[in-house]
Parts: C-alpha cells; structure tokens; sequence
C-alpha cells in the first residue's frame, strides 16, 4: 500500500515538519501504562531519538515539532464521516474528544454511509430522545415491565444489550444488538458489567448532562440480576416457545398477549429453539414484545440478512455488504476521554513521527497453543507471504519499503499487540541486527513498539480492558495490518481501521498450519456460531439462494460466516 500523502504528527504533511533520516534502525518498547503515570506530552523526536541511542545507532530526527494536545495530525479531515455523526446536537466536545478527534488519525474511510443509513440513524436519534430514559415514554414502558402484564400497546419499545466475554466481544455484540435496534425501531439501551463501565462515551445527540437521556440502562431497572440470564431462564425465547408460553405464530400473538419482555439468547451456548430468532415470522411476534433483553457475544449480522422482514432495509442501508461494522462501529463506539487519552498520548510519543504505521496483533488460543518459535516464524512466513513488513539486509521479509512521499527519508513504525513479549523482542532483535532497506537502496528507519504485555486475559479488570481498547483503537489507526484470525479484537481493528488485514491462521489441534495466513476477502468480522446451513423456518430453508450471495464461509473459521461484496 502506498504511503499516503497526508502524515501525522511532526513527520509531514501540511504544516507538518520534514523529516530527515540520519541514522538506520531505531527500536523501543514503552508499557502504556507509563504514559499515564507520567502523564503529559512527550516530544516524538526526542522518543525517536532517545530509541537510537538506547539500540547504540546513530540517528536523529531534524525539525520534527512537538504535537499539540488536540493532536498535530493532518488537518481537513472530515469530523463527521461524510454526515454519518450527526452535525451539533447538543454534544459537549470537551466531554468526548475523541468523536471529533478520531477522524485525523484513520488512514483509511473507504465507504461513505448510504442517504438511507443516515436517514435512519437521524431517526433513531429523535427516537432516543423521545423515548430514552427519563422521559414519559421510558416511564411508562417501565411501569407496564414492573407490573408484570401486558395491557397495552406501548408508544415506545426497546432492546436492552448485554454483552458480555471478552473486549472484543462485546464491541461486536454492540454493534450488532445495535443494528437490530435500528431494524426493529427500538431505543437501544446497555446494560454494562462494571469492568466495562468508562470506556464509551454516549453516543447519541443528548446524551451529556445531568438531564440529558442516556443509552446506559439505568440502575433501577425492575428485572434484577440481568447477569443470571442464561440459556436456561425460563424468560428466553426458546424456553418461552418449549412451554408454549408464546406460540411463534404472528396470527394469534398481539401486543397484551405477549409478556412484558423476552430475553434473547444468541450467545456461542445457544440452542435450537434459541436459533427460531432468524426465522421472519418469530420476528414478526418478537415486534409486538415491549422490552427485549439480548445478551450475545458474537457478531450476528450476516444472519439478520436471512430473514425478509430486513432484507430490504439491509440493502438500502448497506449497499456495500462489507461496510456495516466499519460505519456502525465508527457511529456508536467513541473511546472515553479516559481511554483516548491514553491512546494520544502513546500515538504522539512514539508513532506519530512514522510515515508509516504496521499494526501486528499476535494472539494465541489457549486450545490452539503452539511453541513461541514456532508462532513467530508463522508471523514471518506470513509477512513474506503477503510482503508486510519491511525488507532487511537479513533478507527474511521481502517487504517493499513504502517510502515517505513528503521528501523524507523512509520511517516505519511496528505496533505489536500481543499478551506475550517475546514477538516484540524478537522483532526488535531482528531490525536491530540487520538494517531495513528502502525501495531506492537508501536505509530505512523502523521502530518497534508495544504498548502492553498483560501475559494473559485478565476478565473482570476495567483497567485490563481500558488498555486493550486503547491498543484496539491503536492498531485502527495503522495503514497495514496483520491480525490473528477468530481474534475478536483483531476483527475491530480492522473494521475501525477499513482494512482488509492479512490473518494469521488459527493452530488447530496445536499444529502449525501449513498456510500461515490468509488475505480477508472483507473487512466484516466473522459469525462464529451462525444456524446450521439445514435450519428451516415454518419447513422452508432460513437461508434463500439471494442472501447465500453475499454470504461466504470465513477464511479462518470453516463453520463461520461472514459477509462479502
């Protein structure tokens, strides 16, 4: 991929300060964590400059300008994703830097959101104000739930998310629970686990302030305990249908037959009566329930494509298949002002000088375990295979240096994130014995960085899961990517960032693959527990031959689908 023409940081661009390449090869690791003990601005070149001497290579950066505190990234760009954040609206910008902020530091928008997409999102946000909590319709809706009885049509519905496993999980469970709000005209309200609390901010017009509506469900909502919700609650909808409950025939269910809510169970442990969700005429009795409760941790878009009821609404509002978590993640999920801080402040510190930026995020599956060795020569062999990481006079990654097009000299920075350290000190080791090589035969400054080595998954920790967004966010700012497939956070970096990435192939059976990677055919994340291709619906097949047209089996999950142009 070409170097593109605007630079962030002091390294180019308009405005921006030359860079002049002295030396051959910097590296450096810095924790994330130090930068918000520390706390404060760090000059890029003195970083930069800083690594040289710690490796003993004489080099130095000329020019290069401190950044400023909104961050001295390229200038134009577009802070509403061509309409998709909607203009005003009553947001504070001190309260959310990053909604307008964000858009300086992606390389990459390669879809513009459809008229209808944004017409529906206009909606959806003068629905939220009518409806959310604290005004009369949440009310209402509310005191009908607590009654326990459905005795009226209620002017506002809604969908409470429950996401829930790991980070990237849940961003995905968010982004899809909300499209299905979108879909099914409902306020879409969260229900977040305390080590999930502060990491977003409010994403819809109104949503600052002591009055303001909010999407955070509030703390008394009447049905208790929203966490003991499981595949076996005698509220989901499966369990409903197998005591005949609720019949699944639209024909004899209205609005006071149906109970005050139903929990939705599409999580990976879903069971067959659970799965009737994709089917058009449970949809049709699930629009006449007031409150539903959906508690997932998988993407499960592609599915919602099988059902007709959307299928239309789908095509006018995605007429590109692959661009529905690219434009709904950059829609919903705005980092706290807790967590882009900690994301500018190692951006502006030690990647902002790089006139190009290669995201690699390393992750190993328990059950799919294999020897560190072993794993970074897939790495390797991968990066030789799709020409991702910068030639050496070592010769074992015959990658192109993508060169600065301001006039400066070429300067990469690698992104590592990985739980483990040993890739980021083998990557180290590697650019700092053997020299990278420019396209010109001239040298080539690289930098490896990693923010954070947790060593493992630590579930139920806020600053744990605070530190990974912010890398998810880092890695999204990357011009090239090289990501881990079944990774849930290899998968929203990649849609944030609008990037096919080149992906890691899973060790299954602890045994090497013997093709270390594939390219994604799209940048959509994969659904990892879709219904069996047999299912049917009322006997006929869930899946027609028109919707099989964009849907494809994943390239790193053989039973996963994913969508695709």
């Amino acid at each position: 991929m070409a170097t593109r023409g605007k630079k962030l940081g002091g390294v180019a661009g308009g405005g921006g300060a030359a860079v002049r390449v002295v030396g051959v090869v910097c590296v450096m690791a810095v924790p994330l964590f130090a930068l918000l003990v520390l706390g404060g601005w760090a000059s890029a070149s003195t970083v930069w400059q800083s690594a040289a001497r710690l490796t003993a290579v004489t080099a130095g950066f000329t020019n290069a300008s401190k950044p400023s505190a909104t961050g001295d990234a390229a200038t134009g760009a577009d802070e509403l994703f061509g309409g998709l954040l909607a203009a005003g609206g009553g947001f504070d910008r001190g309260a959310c830097l990053s909604r307008h902020e964000s858009p300086r530091y992606y390389k990459r928008s390669p879809f513009s959101p459809s008229p209808y997409l944004l017409q529906k999102l206009r909606d959806y946000e003068a629905r939220h104000r009518r409806c959310g909590p604290g005004t009369p319709g949440y009310a209402k809706s509310v005191e009908q739930l607590r009654s326990g009885h459905s005795s009226e049509v209620m002017e506002c519905n809604y969908l409470v998310g429950l996401p829930y496993n790991g980070l990237g999980n849940r961003m995905l469970s968010l982004v899809a629970s909300f499209l299905y709000a979108l879909l099914t005209d409902r306020v879409f309200l969260v229900h977040f686990p305390d080590d999930f609390a502060d990491h977003f901010c409010e994403p819809f017009p109104g949503g600052e302030g002591e009055t303001a509506t909010t999407w955070v469900l509030p703390p008394d909502f009447p049905v208790a305990d929203l966490w003991r919700l499981g595949v076996h609650s005698n509220q989901s909808y499966g369990n409903l249908l197998a005591a005949k409950k609720i019949t699944g025939d639209p024909a004899r269910e209205t609005p006071v037959s149906v109970p005050p809510y139903v929990y939705l169970h599409l999580a990976h442990d879903l069971r067959g009566d659970d799965e009737r969700f994709y089917c058009n005429d449970d949809q049709l009795v699930l629009a006449k329930v007031n409150w539903l409760l959906l508690q997932s941790d998988l993407y499960f878009v592609p599915s919602l494509y099988a059902i007709p009821e959307f299928q239309d609404e789908l095509r006018w509002m995605f007429p590109e298949k692959e661009s529905v978590t690219h434009l709904l993640a950059r829609y919903l999920l705005h980092p706290s002002n807790s967590v882009w801080g900690m994301v500018m402040r190692y951006h502006h510190a030690y990647l902002a000088p790089a006139a190009e930026m290669i995201g690699v995020q390393i992750r190993m599956f328990s059950w799919a375990s294999i020897p560190v060795d072993d794993m970074y020569k897939q790495v390797m062999a991968c990066s030789s295979q799709e020409r991702i990481l910068p030639d050496t006079d070592g010769g074992d990654a015959p990658a192109p240096a993508r060169t600065n097009t301001s006039g400066g000299g070429a300067t990469t920075a690698i992104l590592v994130a990985s739980l483990q350290v040993e890739y980021y000190e083998r990557l180290k080791g590697k650019y700092y014995e053997h020299a990278a090589t420019a396209s010109g035969g001239g040298r080539r400054w690289v930098g490896v960085f990693q923010p954070s080595h947790e060593e493992k998954q630590e579930m139920g920790k806020r600053a744990h899961n605070q530190k990974a967004l912010a890398e998810i966010y880092l890695l999204s700012f990357a011009d090239v990517l090289l990501t881990s497939g079944m990774s849930t956070f290899g998968y929203m970096s990649s849609a944030l960032a609008g990037l096919r990435p080149a992906m890691l192939l899973t060790a299954f059976n602890h045994k090497v693959p013997r093709t270390p990677c594939v390219r994604a055919v799209s940048m959509e994340p994969c659904f990892h527990k879709p219904p069996p291709a047999a299912a049917t619906c009322q006997g006929k097949l869930a899946v027609s031959e028109n919707v099989t047209r964009h849907i494809k089996r994943c390239e790193d999950l053989a039973g996963g689908i994913k969508l695709f142009d």
